[in-house]
């Protein structure tokens, strides 16, 4: 019995033992192997995360790169405002425009209008990309709008004094088939008065004082050559005379001819206003020998030579 006994627990023991050592074995050969693997996934697992967040981070950049480089771009956008004694050519000259005055009258010539020489104090100038117009021209259509609607209201209030200086204007008439522009008006500024604030340095016509409103008339018989916008001058006509010269009437407040329409003495043609580069309502009055600018000539003596009794 116990050589039995003693038998049986050696085998006992060494079973055991052997499953200890098998159960060690295991677990020291599947430790190191799931522990790889284990690893393995998790170092797989954290680049593509990296990975993937890297993404909008690097979009962003960009993004942002971008808006700067969109900002940088802005910023050299400058707005100048025309000073007394200013020309084009100057402007270009000191503000270092690339492309000379013809690029800077091509960027802002919504604002001066067609004629370059027409710049005046405190207008303002887009320097270095070209001026935005759609949305002044917007406001500028609603200004318009809401403009002619008070002016019609004004115009419909002053009917009896129209008919007035219809009576007069007919009355006025000369036998010569010329007559003046407005009626009873006292000239303000006169003929080739110099100032810095006209660009050629210099008055280029008279200028009638009268309110707004006030009927205006074609000094003599001839055709519409332009009826509309004109820069600086506002709304204007200009008349080619039967004689060849040519009238121009600047800052109107309303329009009463079109371009081609021929016209008569003493024929209504718009109404005095403030439009354009004014202080203040009047009519600004020229005889041309061309219906540009530049061609300007007295157009009192002109009148006078026709027999017109000026002021």
């Amino acid at each position: 019995m116990p050589a039995k006994g003693k038998h049986r627990r050696p085998k006992s023991q060494r079973f055991a033992r052997s499953i200890a050592v098998a159960g060690t074995g295991g677990a020291a050969l599947a430790l190191p192997f799931m522990g790889a693997t284990g690893a393995h996934a998790a170092t797989s697992q954290s680049v593509s995360e990296k990975a993937v967040q890297s993404l909008p981070v690097s979009q962003k950049s960009a993004e942002k790169t971008a808006a700067k480089k969109d900002a940088a771009k802005t910023s050299t956008v400058r707005v100048y405002s025309v000073r007394a004694g200013d020309y084009l050519s100057k402007i270009a000259d000191e503000q270092n425009v690339s492309g000379g005055w013809k690029k800077l009258y091509a960027d802002n010539r919504s604002a001066i209008g067609d004629d370059p020489s027409l710049i005046h104090p405190g207008l303002k100038l887009s320097i270095g990309k070209k001026a935005r117009t759609s949305a002044t021209k917007t406001e500028s259509s609603a200004s318009l709008s809401s403009s002619k609607a008070k002016k019609t209201e004004k115009a419909e209030s002053k009917s009896s004094s129209k008919s007035t200086a219809a009576t007069q204007s007919s009355a006025t008439t000369s036998s010569s088939g010329y007559t003046l522009p407005v009626t009873g008006a006292t000239i303000g500024t006169g003929y080739r008065v110099a100032g810095s604030m006209w660009s050629s340095g210099y008055h280029t016509g008279v200028d009638f004082v009268v309110p707004t409103g006030t009927s205006l008339k074609a000094v003599a018989a001839g055709t519409v050559v332009s009826a509309g916008w004109g820069g600086a001058y506002g709304n204007q006509v200009v008349i080619k005379l039967n004689d060849g010269y040519y009238a121009q009437y600047a800052h109107l407040s309303q329009l009463s001819v079109s371009a081609g329409q021929t016209v008569t003495e003493g024929q209504q043609i718009g109404l005095s206003g403030a439009t354009g580069n004014v202080t203040g309502p009047h009519l600004h009055f020229e005889i041309r020998t061309t219906p540009d600018y530049g061609s300007d000539v007295d157009p009192v003596a002109y009148l006078r030579s026709k027999g017109v009794a000026v002021g």
